[in-house]
């Protein structure tokens, strides 16, 4: 009788055990937790899958070559949005030290141009310029966070004014800057490879006996513009995972009391990521110069910023700090590019991408807020 009740008891044992292995959560499995950690690359395949299927044109070499292209500035921005919100901050200037850095690079090689100095001369001055000055900003907003307690919200969005003003009055209200030599286009809108079918294969610059006019009939693999997004995300990624100065950036947003305790000088840290955060937005500004051959005013006020600060939560990291991932970023800037560019071949209205956007940041927030320990 004794060994029946044991064996009873075994089997209610073996039965709860069972019954809460069922009620055990699907997010709370090793494959459910790595769906939920892993939800914007997902919805990126699912995304691609229905529109290569749905759209005409999608699913091809040309299409993706443009949607990494188009997104070289939102990469740059993103970044530079990553390494302030790992740290707990936000930087709502970047958008606009986007614009200063075209029009200043333009505004530059213009008069540079109309002075007669050589071709190499004006682009290599008017690109100092314009990441020199683009510096500044960065370096100010570090400052009056640390030195004189300004919440980072409020400091970045007073740059984000002067930063503007400055633009208008380099640009004469918001006209574009014109004059900047050719080559600047060429190169921003270059390729490594040209294949003429058949009959050559050119490195960096299309066969000399084909037109411009005439430059779609060769096909384009690898525009140059992906060495700048590669440069700088592995760069970056390898910062943040390999070196003191990347730990250092996760423990100040995971706790920057403990930081400041553990003999970190997060004054000096903060200053060096808000330049480092304005120098990547002001690459990016010149490479729009590079890309359009002209100083735009027009991405200052494109809320570039926002889109930024989207491409960095959805792709993982949090406002509250103390995470973030370059590649969950890099992960987002394609998820809001390939949205765009798919509704955009589907006819669809652009105004319906701030509506997926808007879902898709809950959604981001929601997920982070229910599985804290993920990312």
């Amino acid at each position: 009788m004794p060994s029946a009740k044991k064996g009873g008891l075994g089997e209610e044992d073996d039965l709860s055990e069972s019954k809460n292995a069922v009620q055990q959560g699907f997010f709370e499995t090793g494959f459910g937790k790595n769906i939920a950690r892993n939800w914007a690359l997902c919805f990126l395949i699912l995304m691609t899958i229905v529109f290569s299927l749905t759209s005409r044109g999608f699913f091809d070499i040309v299409n993706f070559q443009n949607i990494l292209h188009l997104s070289t500035g939102s990469f740059l921005l993103a970044v530079a949005e990553t390494l302030v919100v790992i740290t707990g901050g936000i930087d709502l200037s970047v958008g606009y030290v986007y614009g200063l850095a075209s029009v200043l690079g333009a505004k530059v090689m213009q008069v540079l141009s109309v002075a007669g100095l050589p071709t190499v001369s004006v682009v290599l001055l008017g690109c100092c310029a314009a990441v020199i000055v683009s510096l500044l900003p960065g370096f100010v907003n570090g400052i009056v966070i640390t030195r004189f307690k300004v919440p980072s919200f409020i400091a970045t969005m007073g740059m984000w004014g002067i930063c503007n003003g400055v633009t208008l009055f380099l640009s004469d209200g918001f006209m574009p800057v014109m004059g900047a030599p050719e080559i600047i286009n060429k190169i921003g809108n270059g390729f490594v490879f040209y294949i003429d079918p058949g009959k050559s294969v050119s490195f960096f610059q299309k066969p000399s006996y084909i037109a411009d006019t005439n430059i779609r009939q060769l096909i384009r693999l690898f525009p140059n513009s992906l060495f700048l997004i590669l440069v700088v995300l592995l760069v970056v990624s390898f910062v943040l995972r390999r070196t003191a100065f990347g730990r250092h950036t996760y423990a100040i947003g995971g706790s920057m009391d403990a930081a400041v305790r553990s003999g970190i000088n997060v004054n000096r840290h903060l200053i060096a990521i808000y330049t480092i955060s304005s120098f990547l937005a002001g690459i990016a500004g010149l490479f729009n110069l590079f890309q359009t051959g002209i100083g735009n005013y027009t991405p200052s006020g494109a809320n570039y910023e926002l889109m930024a600060v989207a491409a960095v939560v959805i792709g993982g990291a949090s406002l509250t700090g103390g995470k973030g991932r370059i590649l969950g970023t890099a992960v987002g800037v394609l998820v809001l590019a390939v949205l765009e560019n798919g509704l955009q071949i589907m006819g669809v209205s652009a105004f319906y991408r701030y509506i997926g956007v808007g879902i898709l940041l809950v959604i981001a927030v929601v997920i982070d807020r229910a599985f804290p320990d993920l990312f």
